[in-house]
């Protein structure tokens, strides 16, 4: 039966294992307390390193992708999953217009009552982050006006402090602010295992959460960090905090 007080959330990322990485002690969270969780995901990361896996083709490689994503949607209690199989790091190259129309169509179909996306600055830079992000923001402010007013959905960043404390890449230059955090301290092993489920990736598990793909899951925090931008159709200026000074929010 449904809950009378249940909340729809739409998770909007460009790669299978972005929503375990940024978000998937919160996926857990709220699907355990009830909550509906969609997860879109733009590609099928056909140009991601294959770890101990063979693939003669992208194609193959993708369709793996998929059955792990498909996996950890399972682990983490994603309700529905999209998928929009652009190809893996071509979303800077697509019509920006139709991708937000599609991106829009999307919400307003569903009328989720909370959108999460990558910040501008994709939290790596990669471009297909920071390309959804842009995409999803404004695929928010037009779908707005086709909501009703007194329902209007909340758009939350989602990002990883101190991520580069794990990788050696360069970061990006301007960083969001980060304004929230979630306790995910009871979904630790939920996050953990939809890691694991991410197989191929085993080179960026073990970079940002070594340990885990050996089931050692005392790597991960207690908290993932959230910057809320859009509430009640309006732009939010996110005050200025460091994170030991964040307050823990639920998402709905």
């Amino acid at each position: 039966m449904k809950n009378h007080s249940q909340q729809k959330l739409l998770f909007i990322f460009p790669h299978p294992d972005d929503e375990s990485f940024a978000a998937g002690g919160t996926i857990a969270k709220v699907h355990h307390l009830g909550h509906e969780v969609t997860l879109l995901c733009a590609t099928s990361g056909c140009k991601g390193k294959s770890g101990e896996f063979q693939f003669a083709t992208r194609e193959q490689l993708a369709l793996h992708r998929e059955e792990e994503l498909q996996k950890a949607c399972s682990i983490l209690g994603v309700t529905q999953l999209i998928l929009y199989r652009y190809p893996d790091g071509s979303l800077i190259e697509q019509d920006m217009d139709q991708l937000v129309d599609r991106i829009r169509t999307t919400i307003i179909e569903l009328e989720p009552d909370v959108i999460v996306t990558f910040p501008p600055d994709g939290v790596t830079g990669h471009a297909d982050h920071i390309t959804i992000s842009l995409a999803t923001e404004k695929a928010v402010i037009l779908a707005e006006q086709q909501y009703p007013a007194s329902k209007l959905p909340r758009l939350l960043y989602t990002s990883i402090p101190h991520y580069y404390d794990h990788c050696q890449d360069s970061g990006p230059s301007n960083k969001c602010l980060i304004t929230s955090k979630v306790d995910i301290s009871d979904y630790r092993i939920h996050k953990g295992q939809a890691l694991q489920a991410h197989k191929s990736q085993v080179y960026s598990v073990n970079r940002a959460y070594p340990g885990v793909m050996e089931s050692d899951f005392t790597v991960i925090g207690n908290y993932e960090y959230y910057t809320l931008v859009r509430d009640n159709g309006q732009a939010i200026d996110p005050p200025v905090k460091s994170v030991n000074e964040l307050p823990t929010i639920d998402l709905v």
